[in-house]
């Protein structure tokens, strides 16, 4: 009787001990749901940490305009301009790596093409306005600059015809679907669709759409075959003045020695989303915050006043 009184106390014990540890870990399970369903950044984020800069590489559009926006491009006495973003900034050579690498890094901070934004990475506010179309629109949003395209002034008629569409409703329609601003007061698609070969260089920011346009114009005409060549803005112009593209792109104004020689033409407006980690809690940043992150001034998340 003593032995099975005993074993009766000992399973009473051993089902309080496991109703306990059940109740503990259904706790702490409903703790971590609630956190991550809040949305909270990572606890383990530590402000004190070094800024990790990245930029674009020289010759980047999004860095020209970048640079000049902020106000970290400055112009000497002379009238030379001058790129002060920091010799500790990491460099990267197309907007995919910039996302990757910020999505990769929980102290990092990047810029990228407004229409390439995904849910990798955290977009900030800044000067109190989130990057939307709406706000660049109405310009509360001020980090954006247009898209070009660039061409010698004699292009073939299916260089042209392509253009045309480009700038169509229709080609308009597919610049809006893809995150980009489009032109007002455009009107419907009426080529000739032409038979040829069109070569487009430059601009990495400026290809996703691009290739947009490229599949649905082949779609409307059967005719033409278009080869897209992935840089930056600098070597597009180049490009585009040597000969060795049809049409050049720039995700920027065209220097003063690129309107000597080449056609510009906007297709489109499209914002710069200044980026950091998801794990990362700043939400907002100034205009004056982000020239001292890139030119250096400020290196830790926490000098940020």
């Amino acid at each position: 009787m003593k032995m099975k009184k005993f074993l009766a106390v000992m399973a009473v014990v051993s089902m309080t001990a496991a109703m306990a540890a059940g109740c503990g870990s259904s706790e702490e399970e409903g703790k971590a749901e609630t956190t991550e369903a809040s949305g909270e950044t990572d606890a383990s984020f530590d402000s004190a940490n070094d800024i990790s800069v990245t930029s674009r590489e020289d010759g980047s559009g999004t860095r020209g305009a970048f640079i000049e926006l902020l106000g970290i491009e400055e112009k000497d006495d002379e009238g030379n301009k001058i790129d002060n973003t920091t010799e500790e900034a990491n460099i990267t050579n197309s907007t995919s790596v910039m996302m990757s690498t910020v999505a990769g890094n929980e102290y990092a901070i990047g810029y990228i093409s407004l229409g390439s934004l995904d849910d990798s990475v955290k977009a900030v506010k800044v000067d109190g306005a989130e990057a939307t179309e709406d706000n660049i629109k109405d310009g509360s949003y001020k980090v954006a600059r247009p898209f070009n395209i660039a061409t010698k002034e004699d292009v073939s008629e299916v260089t042209q015809d392509f253009i045309d569409y480009i700038l169509s409703e229709e080609g308009q329609e597919i610049v809006s679907d893809n995150g980009y601003i489009s032109l007002d007061d455009v009107k419907p698609y009426a080529g000739s669709k032409p038979e040829g070969k069109i070569v487009i260089a430059g601009s990495s920011s400026i290809s996703p759409v691009m290739e947009k346009l490229k599949e649905a114009y082949l779609k409307v005409n059967t005719s033409a075959e278009i080869e897209i060549q992935t840089s930056d803005s600098t070597t597009g112009m180049t490009s585009a003045i040597d000969g060795i593209c049809d049409i050049g792109m720039a995700s920027r104004e065209l220097k003063d020695e690129e309107k000597e020689q080449l056609k510009a033409t906007v297709i489109a407006t499209d914002g710069i989303a200044v980026i950091v980690n998801k794990a990362n809690p700043m939400d907002e940043l100034t205009s004056d915050q982000i020239k001292e992150i890139y030119t250096g001034e400020v290196l830790a998340w926490d000098e940020l006043n």
